[in-house]
Order: C-alpha cells, then structure tokens, then sequence
C-alpha cells in the first residue's frame, strides 16, 4: 500500500551542475515515480555548470533574492529573475544558471524525472 510520506530538508547532495541541492522529494527520498523536487540555495557569485534534462521539463520559482541564467542551443539568451517569479524549461533546452548578485537567491526546482541526477546532462559552454 502507498502511503504519505514526510522529508525534513537537513541533507544535501551536490549535483553535477556543480551546486548544493537541499533533498527533497524524488525516488531516492520517498520512491516518486514521476517528480523530483528540492532547494537551491545558491551562494553570491555561484554558478553552475551548463547543462540540459533530456527528456524531462523543470519549473522553478524563486523564493529569495535574485538569479541569472543563460539558455538556448548556444546559451545566447539571458534572462534575469527575482523572488517571485516562475520560470519553464523545457525538456532538452541548455541552461546555465548563476547568481551575480551579492546576496544568495533561493529557489524551489523541480522536474518531471523522479531522479535526483539521472537526466542531467553537461555541456560545454560556447566561448564568450
């Protein structure tokens, strides 16, 4: 019988995207079969590693403070967000997200892989 289940956020994991994810919900955390979600915090001036999900979409809304990110098949867009804002990837968009900002930014991301990593795939970035 399926049953509910609660996650406190105390673990972390870092992910290849070179960032520190707070757990949350995915397969390895409550055995989800389709979702994952987790927290970001990103540090001032962290940024991540240049990547896609390949079969999977990403929402992520912004709680605290304010990020960046580039994306695209060249990462040539670059869009900036704050805390309330929303933002859709779709499944097999590059994106690189970083935080030039002096204060962390928080966010809650998640995906429709219920794996906390098995659908990231790195990139290399284009020269700029």
């Amino acid at each position: 019988m399926k049953t509910c289940k609660i996650v406190r956020s105390s673990d972390a994991f870092h992910g290849k995207q070179g960032l520190d994810y707070f757990s949350g919900i995915s397969a390895e955390s409550v055995g989800a079969e389709a979702i994952c979600m987790h927290m970001l915090v990103m540090p001032p001036g962290a940024s991540a590693k240049a990547h896609y999900h390949e079969s999977h979409e990403t929402a992520i809304y912004m709680l605290e403070g304010t990020a960046e990110f580039e994306h695209g098949p060249n990462l040539e867009h670059l869009d900036r967000v704050s805390a309330g804002d929303y933002i859709y990837i779709p499944a097999g968009v590059p994106h690189r997200p970083f935080n030039p900002t002096e204060e962390k930014a928080v966010a809650i991301i998640s995906r429709t892989d219920p794996n906390e990593q098995e659908s990231v795939i790195l990139i290399e970035q284009p020269p700029r």
